[in-house]
């Protein structure tokens, strides 16, 4: 007779960071399992840690890039099962959106194959969860109302 498997409950945070280019608003994703499934960067909240600082560690180490926090976006759950192990893991992401500062994709570290920048759109569709493509959605709105608010306040602080 087996046992019911065990339940974990597992905390992680990552981000939407973005950028301006000559294309309009990009976001970073990165690569795994072979460059076959493209997702936001994210990981576990350590001990003592709040959602917020993990969101900026794990978007700098995962993408390579720094940013500025504006809000947060969301958060999404869901369910995996730990075979070998006969658990059963229920996860929630706090996802933040950043505004990028510095850094180059190339400087992503190792746990991703590859950091790379994609226009919004795209990477809506290039992300392979359905409740990451709901985050990058929420994001797409918030950058937009961000985007043309942080626009008027480079105008409005150059006049003066």
């Amino acid at each position: 007779m087996s046992r019911p498997p065990t339940i974990r409950k597992l905390a992680s945070s990552g981000g939407v960071i973005f950028r301006d280019s000559a294309k309009g608003a990009e976001v970073a994703l990165v690569s795994v399992k072979k460059r076959i499934v493209w997702c936001l960067p994210k990981g576990i909240i350590e001990k003592g840690e709040e959602p917020d600082k993990t969101a900026l560690r794990e978007v700098a180490e995962e993408t390579g890039l720094s940013g500025k926090i504006l809000e947060q976006i969301g958060q999404i759950s869901y369910w995996y099962f730990l075979k070998e192990k006969t658990i059963r893991v229920h996860k929630t992401v706090h996802f933040f959106l950043l505004k990028y500062a510095s850094g180059s994709t190339d400087n992503h570290d190792h746990e991703v194959e590859e950091a790379r920048w994609f226009p919004v759109d795209e990477a809506i569709e290039r992300l392979q969860y359905k409740g990451e493509k709901d985050i990058m959605m929420k994001a797409k709105q918030m950058i937009e109302a961000k985007y043309i608010k942080l626009k008027n306040a480079d105008i409005a602080q150059s006049y003066n």
